[in-house]
């Protein structure tokens, strides 16, 4: 099981804060205990050494029998047991231990009898040294910890902070704004260093240039195309006109109508993606909107009306919206169909298959089919176009009674 993280632990400058830290506090343990060993080690050295030093001058004036300074004695009072054992044994020795409340440095040597001549050096000092020296050490580790988490988080959150521009240009761009950018400096100027940060926003950058040139490019074609398939269509159209009644001049006329409807989408679809399109708001009564969009659909569809409200829209882009909505739940799915109006939101629902499973993921793609099933044109594809004009939300789902619901949220004025 994998263990879970708060939240805040996700940015980057929190993580990079925290490893300068962790290593920061580790280097300086590490440093403080090589000091701290080997000044200590140093001073106990020097006592023991001042030690011994004395343990050999009261040694020869035991032996000759002269009276000992003071300090030194046979087995006196405070003496280590240890210690006392080692000098019995013919050995001497050191140790350091507590006398009368006070760090001391005793050294023990043989004396006659199986009794041991040691002396005591007071270590009040190299303690106070020792002590000195820790505490200094975690003042200045502080110190230095700070200091290095301050250097390092300013230098992370300029990493940061361009990473952050980067992102948000990224949304941009995906959210439909071609013409962002990041323009970092260091890859606008080739003579200072790259870092890794400007490569990404350099990509970035030229990927959006491609994509915004072959996007312009697709839209000019497709533009190009609609208006060339006009003139002909309409000679097509008066054509078929003048032909003599009968089935296959139905026919005929059935299928330049679909041309001509399939050319005007797409002229709209161009229109759309060009981002001039301009709105005529006036207020508009969504019930006797919705109503004029079914009669006009010739479908039978049917009106709920649980709320009524005016807006201020364009009534010929809503139609748009809703009558492609309508057509399409007839095309795809199946009866019945519901038209509920609900203040600013309306909802299509049709009890068929339902969407397929891309568009609730991608939205409405032009022309896409999957699986060998019919796809769903370009009538879902200009309504999201129209809505988003409209400022609109228009969503797609399937819901749990089965069937396909679109609902569209219209922005509301006060």
């Amino acid at each position: 099981m994998r263990l879970a993280l708060p939240r805040w632990t996700g940015p980057l400058a929190v993580k990079a804060a925290v490893f300068i830290t962790v290593m920061c506090c580790a280097l300086a343990a590490l440093l403080g205990v090589l000091v701290h060993v080997s000044v200590t080690n140093q001073t106990v050295g020097q006592a023991r050494d001042v030690a011994l030093s004395r343990l050999g001058e009261a040694t020869e004036a035991y032996e000759a029998g002269d009276p000992l300074r003071r300090g030194a004695g046979v087995d006196p009072p405070g003496l280590p047991e240890r210690l006392r054992e080692l000098a019995a044994s013919g050995r001497r020795g050191t140790m350091v231990a507590e006398h009368d409340g006070r760090p001391t440095m005793w050294a023990a040597g043989p004396a006659d009898g199986g009794r041991a001549l040691a002396v005591r050096v007071d270590h009040s000092q190299g303690e106070r040294t020792i002590d000195g020296l820790d505490g200094a050490i975690v003042w200045s580790s502080a110190l230095a910890i700070g200091a290095t988490l301050l250097v390092g988080a300013f230098a992370v959150t300029r990493v940061t902070r361009r990473l952050h521009a980067t992102a948000r240009v990224a949304r941009r761009i995906s959210a439909g704004d071609l013409d962002a950018r990041v323009g970092d400096p260091r890859a606008q100027d080739p003579t200072r260093p790259q870092d890794e940060v400007a490569s990404v926003a350099a990509a970035l950058d030229s990927m959006a240039s491609s994509l915004q040139g072959k996007l312009l490019a697709e839209q000019r074609f497709t533009a190009d195309v609609a208006h060339e398939l006009r003139t002909p269509l309409t000679g097509l159209h008066a054509a078929a006109e003048l032909l003599p009644p009968g089935r296959p001049t139905e026919l005929v006329r059935d299928r330049v109508a679909a041309l001509r409807t399939l050319t005007e989408d797409l002229l709209e679809i161009s229109r759309l993606e060009s981002g001039r399109e301009r709105l005529e708001v006036d207020p508009e009564a969504l019930g006797a909107l919705a109503g004029r969009v079914v009669r006009g659909s010739g479908t039978d569809t049917r009106v709920d009306l649980v709320r009524d409200t005016r807006v201020e829209t364009d009534r010929r882009r809503l139609e748009r919206v809703l009558g492609n909505l309508v057509a399409n739940a007839h095309r795809h799915g199946r009866a019945p169909v519901v038209l509920t109006v609900d203040g600013p939101v309306i909802t299509v629902r049709d009890h068929g298959d339902g969407y397929p499973e891309y568009l609730l993921a991608h939205g409405p793609q032009r022309f896409r089919t999957e699986g060998g099933t019919k796809g769903h044109g370009l009538g879902l594809t200009i309504a999201l176009g129209q809505a988003e004009v409209l400022g609109a939300r228009l969503e797609f789902t399937n819901p749990p009674g089965g069937g396909a619901l679109a609902t569209l949220t219209l922005p509301q004025q006060p």
